[in-house]
């Protein structure tokens, strides 16, 4: 599955309520972001302000597209505007800046016949009954 890193500014002013805001997303945001295709999404928060999100989904146009045709990611983005800088008023969930994957272990590792070990095939100290 294609995964995607995107960046974005926090306003350094409201790091406090913007993290508050993310305990506890509303329910109906979070289904409509399963239901559109948006997986393993994570966001990332610097001190200073610096937001580094991650998302899988087979098609991020396609997933994007799919929320902003919801009108809980409307209220949400409407809400959510105010604690970012350098938006030329667009919302968040337009105005990110995608960056380039440049490595991926597992992919490496594959790429060399050496997949990543999963949790049946640990190496290292266990010992066989």
């Amino acid at each position: 599955m294609p995964r995607y890193c995107f960046q974005l500014q926090v306003r350094p002013d409201r790091l406090d309520e913007y993290r508050e805001r993310h305990r506890a997303v509303w329910p109906d945001m979070l289904v409509a972001l399963r239901d559109t295709g948006w997986r393993n999404y994570s966001l990332h928060l610097r001190s200073d302000g610096l937001l580094i999100g991650y998302v899988e989904a087979d098609d991020l146009a396609a997933a994007q597209q799919a929320m902003a045709a919801t009108e809980v990611n409307a209220r949400w983005q409407a809400e959510m505007q105010q604690f970012f800088t350098g938006l030329d008023g667009r919302g968040p969930d337009e105005g990110f800046l995608l960056l380039d994957e440049i490595f991926h272990l597992e992919d490496q590792l594959a790429h060399h016949g050496n997949p990543a070990p999963t949790p049946a095939r640990r190496s290292g100290s266990e010992t066989t009954p």
